[in-house]
């Protein structure tokens, strides 16, 4: 590749790596400009995919555009790229979330935290949403304490929970699940975000065939895309009965604090694809202020919590549509 040059190839493939993260109801929330001159990369917020009800700050917002930019940190080590990132570049304008400076390399070895994100390019493609049982075979003490370093290094702390605050969480999330459903500005705004494949061909959004069965026991911590509605032929199935959930949190809440949070959600994300674990989320009660700072842990919790994740083994979910790169990406001089 010339040294001053970036092609359109790598460049499209750079940007559909980057939004194969996951997002809040799969809205995509992204923009990336890519400016030749500079050799910059911008991401920029899609505010018109921003949820005023269930994401009034637009806290979620960001942790997915940071879980984006990983995916993008990770496919530029991935073809031997520098990335050169900065966080909120430009104070005047706080939709611009980052600016990614692409440089070729010479020939010299990659430094090792090139190739630890060169890594986990694989599980790229591989991460999926599962709303599916898992079942109760417990995740490895040894593999656990990855997840725990790989939100270390982005900056988050991540920690599974104890049985006792396992269910108080559980209790929150069922809380909130009622408050969605009695909430009907709530229940129609996910409901403009899920889809009916028998009637369209997303490309954003949750499609039906990616809602999941329901829990036989009320009990599941995955979000219910149906909500109040009936969706024909769905099962209904038992879930784990002890759920492996983790918190993710940060220190401070702030934009740069959810940017954070979502490349520290990334990276687990695609650490646990690697090691054949699924997984999904819990972020009802993160939505509810009043609910949301009741779940760190009592004794042991601090920060704030960013996002609530479930992990086990078990099916890893269907792939879920993605908006073409010519609605997501420009390209200029």
């Amino acid at each position: 590749m010339p040294s001053q040059t970036l092609d359109d190839a790598t460049l499209a493939g750079l940007v559909a790596d980057a939004t194969a993260a996951p997002s809040m109801h799969n809205a995509q929330p992204w923009q990336f400009r890519y400016t030749r001159a500079g050799r910059t990369l911008t991401l920029r917020a899609d505010l018109e995919r921003a949820m005023p009800e269930a994401d009034p700050d637009t806290r979620a917002l960001h942790v997915g555009c940071g879980a984006a930019l990983l995916n993008l940190r990770v496919s530029a080590a991935h073809h031997g790229l520098d990335a050169v990132t900065a966080l909120l570049p430009e104070p005047s304008d706080p939709a611009v979330l980052a600016a990614v400076r692409l440089g070729v390399r010479p020939d010299a070895p990659r430094e090792p935290a090139d190739e630890a994100l060169a890594a986990l390019h694989p599980a790229i493609r591989d991460r999926h949403t599962s709303r599916y049982p898992f079942d109760e075979q417990t995740i490895p003490e040894d593999i656990r304490a990855q997840f725990a370093d790989a939100a270390r290094i982005e900056g988050a702390d991540f920690a599974f929970l104890a049985p006792i605050h396992l269910e108080t969480v559980l209790e929150l999330i069922r809380d909130a699940e009622g408050y969605d459903r009695g909430d009907p500005a709530r229940e129609a705004e996910q409901e403009h975000w899920t889809r009916n494949t028998k009637t369209e061909a997303p490309v954003d959004g949750i499609p039906d065939y990616a809602f999941g069965p329901r829990d036989a026991s009320e009990r599941a911590t995955t979000r219910d895309f149906a909500g109040t509605g009936v969706l024909p032929g769905r099962a209904r199935v038992r879930f784990e009965n002890r759920p492996q959930l983790a918190l993710l949190s940060t220190p401070g809440d702030h934009p740069t604090d959810w940017l954070s949070a979502g490349q520290a959600l990334e990276r687990v994300l695609l650490t646990a694809t690697l090691h054949q674990v699924s997984t999904s989320f819990a972020t009802q009660p993160l939505e509810w202020p009043d609910l949301r700072w009741l779940l760190r842990d009592p004794v042991y919790g601090t920060g704030h919590a960013q996002m609530i994740i479930r992990l086990g083994y078990g099916p890893s979910g269907p792939r879920t549509p993605r908006r073409p790169l010519d609605q997501v990406l420009t390209i200029e001089p």
